[in-house]
């Protein structure tokens, strides 16, 4: 789910950066860093705007000085139960990985329909039903979160497509 978060940073900036630009060194230098990050628990999507920048603080033995900037930002944060649209990035005989932007999530064999078989000797390897399902690595996909966890800079889950409506895209 998305959201508009007010959150800070901490940005650090050269001395070669000083001086009458350096509001602009400073957003880009936030923007560079910042969007696209992970930080385990949501996603920095897109920065919205700047809306506070501190008096900089020089970093005693540096030069360098430090700028605290406040800005707003949507960010994706994903829950139990939501229903997301992935591309699959491995298939093995327990399941089959999937990528949905900052998350990884796993599909295991218990969470895939009865219908839907492995079939080890299809080259490359896939989740078939022998009709018009299959799942092999690039198939888009459409998941339903089971489980989270977060770590440092990651977002892992589990998701089933035991329900309607889930399962591989058709283009």
């Amino acid at each position: 789910m998305f959201f508009l978060y007010e959150l800070e940073k901490t940005i650090q900036l050269h001395p070669s950066y000083f001086g009458p630009l350096i509001r602009s060194h400073i957003h880009r230098e936030l923007l560079t860093k910042e969007e696209g990050s992970n930080t385990g628990k949501y996603t920095i999507v897109c920065i919205l705007d700047s809306f506070e920048i501190s008096d900089g603080q020089v970093v005693p033995g540096t030069g360098y000085a430090e700028y605290i900037v406040h800005y707003k930002a949507v960010v994706w944060r994903p829950f139990r139960g939501e229903i997301v649209d992935g591309v699959v990035t491995s298939v093995i005989r327990a399941g089959f990985f999937v990528d949905c932007g900052s998350l990884q999530a796993f599909v295991g064999r218990g969470m895939i329909p009865s219908e839907i078989k492995f079939d080890a000797n299809a080259t490359p390897p896939q989740w078939t039903d022998n009709a018009e399902q299959v799942i092999e690595k690039g198939t888009q996909i459409r998941i339903k979160i089971k489980g989270l966890r977060s770590e440092m800079d990651r977002m892992y889950g589990v998701a089933t497509m035991k329900e309607d409506y889930l399962g591989p895209l058709v283009a």
